[in-house]
């Protein structure tokens, strides 16, 4: 049992230290190639604190665990909003951007919906899979080419202390991708493993583990991050990354995951987790709209939702 506990939390460690690489490569380059901080928000901070989910999911559907698989994505999706936007807004009410509004919001809703769609019939297929993804290519491609076309760039926005000004040294982020991806290879595999063995040797669920356990270290680069770039006012990466992180872990961690190997999925999975992640994703809009930010009185919302989901889960 306590090898098991050392195994989580040695991936935990892991997952946590190889986002944190990840983000500030992919970021480097990103800023190489000269985009917004809302298009990286939205993409690459996205992609790369969403790559402890994907990495996991496809490690459980290997390992036939696919309990680990669905339930660290629904549990991600709800924890980001519901948790760690919840704690950033406490902590800095968040003003929100429109093209979040416009554009953010009303993807997540759709490949929230879409998902859900699918598991009416309790597996996602391969082809269903390879949609989502194609629609994930599709938004990420119009994000890009609508920055483009709006002559938004990172140089013209206050450039933050972590990134350079000068001659960007490509190889050095490429290094920091590296190693984020090496530590997210092993940090996976110690967390799909040992919570694994865990949850056999305590009796409990692999989905209450996936959803709980799992789910909230794949969720703590989110919340660094999220907490960082909002104490700094970075508010288009910070709200960007988290509803971009839903997007990403749904067309892309399930899409993917599926594409290579169907998921099946338990029919309370679709009664009760997605419910939840479908009303907490709803509830962000009138948040989105009330008043000029979001403010503590929804963080207060937000974090007593996700406590009462959990209480209610165990």
């Amino acid at each position: 049992m306590w090898l098991n506990i050392g195994l989580v939390i040695a991936g935990l460690a892991a997952l946590v230290i190889g986002g944190d690489f990840l983000v500030k490569g992919a970021v480097g380059i990103a800023v190489k190639a000269r985009l917004s901080k809302l298009v990286i928000g939205m993409t690459v901070v996205s992609f790369g604190t969403s790559a402890p989910e994907l990495i996991v999911s496809l490690q459980a559907a290997f390992d036939n665990v696919p309990e680990i698989a669905v339930g660290n994505v629904i549990g991600s999706n709800i924890a980001n909003l519901a948790l760690v936007l919840g704690i950033t807004v406490l902590i800095f009410p968040m003003p929100v951007g429109i093209n979040t509004k416009k554009y953010d919001w009303p993807m997540m809703m759709l490949a929230s919906i879409l998902f859900f769609l699918f598991a009416l019939n309790f597996r996602v297929d391969r082809w269903e899979g390879i949609l989502m993804f194609v629609i994930l290519i599709g938004f990420v491609t119009f994000l890009i080419v609508n920055s483009r076309k709006n002559s938004v760039r990172m140089d013209e926005e206050t450039p933050d202390n972590d990134i350079p000004t000068g001659v960007i040294n490509i190889w050095k982020y490429l290094g920091l991708l590296l190693l984020g991806l090496i530590c997210l290879y092993f940090g996976s595999q110690w967390l799909v493993g040992g919570a694994s063995d865990l949850a056999l040797g305590l009796g409990v669920s692999k989905h209450v583990i996936g959803i709980t356990i799992v789910a909230f270290g794949t969720s703590v680069p989110e919340l660094v991050t999220s907490v960082v770039a909002a104490y700094r006012k970075e508010t288009d990466i910070s709200v960007g990354n988290l509803v971009g992180s839903n997007v990403f872990n749904i067309l892309a961690v399930i899409g993917l995951t599926s594409a290579v190997k169907p998921i099946p999925i338990e029919s309370f999975v679709v009664g009760w987790d997605m419910m939840w992640m479908l009303g907490i994703s709803f509830i962000l809009l009138p948040m989105m709209f009330i008043g000029p930010r979001i403010g503590r009185v929804s963080g207060v919302i937000l974090l007593g939702s996700y406590i009462t989901y959990i209480a209610l889960l165990f």
